[in-house]
């Protein structure tokens, strides 16, 4: 009967456990729909901000470049040959010794500037010394024999006027007085030799100017009619520049040299940015040389600072004449197409290509034709613009100087 009721009490629990299951697993069920539409709306959302993000980039104008502009006026400009010259002094003089000796004295410095008769070098003037001592007994005993011949002379002419003696005697007396006078002549010329030779012991500084390197030191023999010099003068000042000009523009230069006293010629350094000296054109050559198709100028500069050394490369700039009411603008406007020169012309907010014709440059401004004074062109940018490119101008880093333009869109930008 026990285990009857047991058994009954089991039966009884099942039914009423399965029912309390069931709820749980519906909720469950419920719930997941729900987090997964909240999922798919976040992440719809997510994606949504993206493309606006990505919509908005999308819409901003083309950026403009920003350039620099200038204006064109009128004015005077030089018209210019350039060439390029090399510093000629006007005269190198290399001392040789013309006496044979010892040196014992040397009376100038390495690149000491000496001037005219300055002393350079002395050699043992003693031989020649001795030899022009000899020269002059010698003369003054010819004269001492002349002047007692022209004694005698008189004497015999006396005597012949009376028939004292005969007339060959007298005639003879007559050439010893002319022979005496002959050897009187040679030693006059052999001191005068002696003296010379003598002087070349004495060097001195024929012209003024820089000496170069020490050759010679005391002690030293020298040789006449040696290959090695004793010193080497160069003249600094004036100092010449020659420079070869094209055979095409010698008319107009020769136009100019009849109607002027002087050209204006100006040495500029390798680089053609720095001036190092002013001066005029002093001479032409009397040739073409044809096989560069060319012809030699030389320019005079008086080289009071000593900036031009002898032998110096250097770029020369003869001005032929000036232009004058001409449209000038800065150099950096003015750009080449292979032969062609251009510029961008500014206005209406945009850059258009406008050609032009260069005439003559000098410095920082160029003389065009094709142009207006007034017109603003493009002096920067040239790699960010072309013809139509709209474009905002940049002057001086100032808003107040940056004329507004529109952007491919229509939009305004400032």
């Amino acid at each position: 009967m026990i285990e009857g009721h047991k058994a009954t009490e089991l039966e009884s629990t099942k039914p009423n456990e399965a029912p309390t299951s069931l709820p749980r697993r519906s909720a469950t069920r419920a719930i997941l729909p729900g987090v997964l539409l909240a999922l798919a709306a976040i992440i719809a959302f997510a994606l949504m901000h993206k493309t606006s993000q990505g919509a908005q980039v999308g819409v901003n104008p083309v950026a403009t470049p920003n350039i620099r502009t200038a204006t064109a006026r009128r004015g005077s400009i030089g018209q210019y040959i350039e060439a390029l010259g090399t510093v000629t002094p006007l005269a190198t003089v290399n001392l040789y010794s013309q006496v044979n000796g010892q040196v014992t004295a040397v009376h100038y410095v390495e690149g000491q500037i000496v001037h005219r008769g300055d002393p350079l070098v002395d050699i043992d003037p003693r031989p020649y010394e001795a030899q022009l001592q000899q020269y002059q007994g010698q003369l003054e005993r010819d004269q001492a024999l002349l002047k007692q011949a022209e004694i005698d002379l008189e004497r015999y002419r006396e005597a012949r006027s009376v028939d004292a003696v005969p007339k060959q005697t007298f005639d003879d007396q007559e050439q010893t007085v002319e022979q005496y006078r002959g050897a009187v002549k040679n030693d006059i010329g052999q001191v005068k030799y002696g003296e010379v030779q003598l002087s070349y012991c004495h060097l001195t500084a024929p012209i003024s100017g820089r000496v170069g390197l020490r050759l010679v030191d005391p002690g030293n023999t020298v040789f006449s009619g040696g290959s090695s010099p004793i010193a080497v003068i160069t003249q600094l000042q004036p100092i010449t520049v020659v420079f070869n000009v094209a055979e095409d523009n010698l008319d107009e230069v020769r136009s100019e040299i009849t109607h002027r006293h002087a050209l204006s010629v100006e040495a500029y350094d390798r680089s053609r940015l720095t001036r190092i000296a002013t001066g005029k054109l002093l001479t032409l050559d009397n040739q073409v040389d044809t096989s560069t198709g060319t012809i030699r100028f030389r320019g005079q500069f008086d080289n009071s600072d000593l900036a031009l050394f002898p032998n110096q490369f250097v770029n020369a700039r003869l001005l032929v004449k000036t232009l004058t009411d001409q449209t000038l603008v800065p150099t950096a406007a003015v750009q080449h197409n292979g032969t062609q020169a251009f510029v961008y012309l500014v206005s209406d907010g945009a850059a258009h290509l406008k050609s032009v014709t260069e005439i003559a440059t000098e410095g920082e401004d160029a003389a065009v034709e094709g142009l207006q004074a007034g017109d603003i062109v493009a002096t920067t940018g040239f790699d960010k613009i072309q013809d139509g490119t709209p474009v905002a101008v940049l002057n001086n880093q100032s808003s107040s100087n940056v004329i507004p333009t529109t952007s491919a869109n229509g939009e305004r930008i400032q």
